[in-house]
């Protein structure tokens, strides 16, 4: 067999040079393989080895073949070693074929027909040594065989002319046709591969911030959860004015990220209640002056322990300032309007409509008419007007279950609070 491969090849002695060439440009083209899927991969090294076996024949395709794989020399060497003798196989028998098929004065078409019959056996060998190897690492037969089989028979049409019509340029004009059409080919597969860990890294990037974000969200509903878990009369408040607060976010056009800070900054509003001393919210009845000047510092107590939390520099600033007025009769800081953040402001309405519109052991929950005339008398003194005019734009299309702040949605969140609840508890 090997005499027969070697004599195959008259036209090899000739030629040791552009042999050479071919090695090293399937070897850099090998480099730069494209992973298709998690387990395989496409390279143009497979042109140089189709082109060795048209022009020179068996014996100098098994040569390019087999110097291809020193891109991937290394352990496991038996794997190499595998690899190694399939590309060598496959190109041999694509050699073969491309003697018994294309003589030596063929005309462009029949070179063209040869090319086909050459690429359609190195596929097939390529993908029946695929399966076999599957086999013996016993990976799934079906998936391989449909993603082999995707790639090889999905590039005899693209490679077959490209082949031909260089095959036929290097005979009729001139050897250095390789050089001018492997140099762009290869140049062509390393921008592709250096889009494709582009587009990996922007990827990974985005599912990081998607982790961070959900990471967020679940630190926040498992301080609501400490929260609700103490204080049984507001469980639930601060969802719904979570809720509230991003809808209003959204109804004066902000961006989605402000519209998640409004959210989260809604979640986490009162967090600073679980500071406060034992009785104070169970209290059923009004509170003393003294205990409402207690009382009031849950905003404060509510910055400082979202300042220790990282990246919650902002949510700490906003629940800070969310019992702010905009006549500057608030607190803590007595800030006027222009001072306090918007979304405390948006807070500030959502938090006293769900707290209006909530029973208390004390009173019953008002109508949600009733709240939103309350919020409307406040306009100007302790509410913002653009902000508490976007909540009842809302408010008046919305229906029974969203005024009294039983939504599907509301309820979602609370669920999930209560279940955070249950492992912190």
């Amino acid at each position: 067999m090997v005499l027969v491969l070697i004599d195959a090849d008259s036209t090899l002695q000739g030629s040791p040079l552009a042999l050479a060439a071919l090695c090293v440009i399937a070897l850099v083209a090998e480099r730069q393989s494209v992973f298709i899927s998690p387990s395989t991969q496409v390279s143009v090294s497979v042109l140089p080895l189709l082109f060795a076996a048209v022009v020179y024949g068996p014996f100098a395709a098994m040569v390019v073949g087999a110097f291809a794989m020193l891109a991937d020399f290394g352990r496991p060497f038996t794997r190499w070693v595998i690899w190694t003798a399939s590309r060598s196989i496959v190109g041999g028998l694509a050699g073969i074929v491309a003697v018994a098929f294309i003589p030596d004065d063929a005309s462009f078409m029949r070179l063209l027909v040869g090319v086909v019959a050459v690429a359609l056996v190195e596929a097939t060998a390529d993908l029946c040594l695929a399966v076999l190897t599957a086999v013996v690492r016993g990976k799934p037969l079906p998936d391989v065989t449909h993603s082999a089989a995707r790639v090889a028979f999905g590039t005899v049409s693209l490679y077959a002319p490209i082949i031909a019509v260089l095959a036929y340029a290097y005979s009729e004009l001139s050897p250095w046709t390789l050089i001018f059409f492997f140099v762009p080919a290869i140049a062509a597969q390393r921008l592709f591969v250096l889009y494709q860990e582009q587009r990996r890294l922007a990827d990974d990037l985005a599912a990081a911030n998607d982790r961070l974000e959900g990471a967020g969200l679940s630190f926040a509903t498992a301080l609501v959860a400490a929260l609700d878990a103490r204080d049984q009369y507001t469980a639930g408040h601060s969802a719904c004015v979570a809720v509230y607060a991003r809808d209003i976010a959204a109804r004066l056009g902000l961006s989605e990220e402000q519209q998640h800070i409004a959210h989260l900054a809604g979640l986490v509003h009162d967090i600073g209640k679980v500071g406060l001393p034992a009785g104070l919210l169970e209290k059923p009845g009004p509170l003393t002056l003294e205990e409402r000047r207690i009382m009031e510092e849950h905003s404060t107590i509510g910055e400082r322990i979202l300042a220790n939390v990282d990246g919650y520099a902002e949510i700490a600033r906003i629940v800070r300032h969310h019992h702010e007025r905009v006549d500057g009769n608030g607190y803590p800081d007595g800030l006027t309007i222009e001072k306090v953040p918007l979304i405390s402001r948006i807070i500030a309405v959502a938090d006293a409509y769900d707290a209006m519109t909530s029973g208390r052991p004390y009173r019953d929950a008002m109508p949600s008419r009733v709240a939103r005339m309350r919020l409307a008398q406040a306009v100007g003194t302790q509410f913002d007007t653009t902000v508490v005019a976007a909540f009842e734009a809302i408010l008046a299309t919305a229906d029974e279950t969203y005024l009294s702040g039983d939504r599907d949605d509301f309820e979602s969140e609370t669920g999930w609070s209560s279940q955070v609840a249950a492992v912190v508890g």
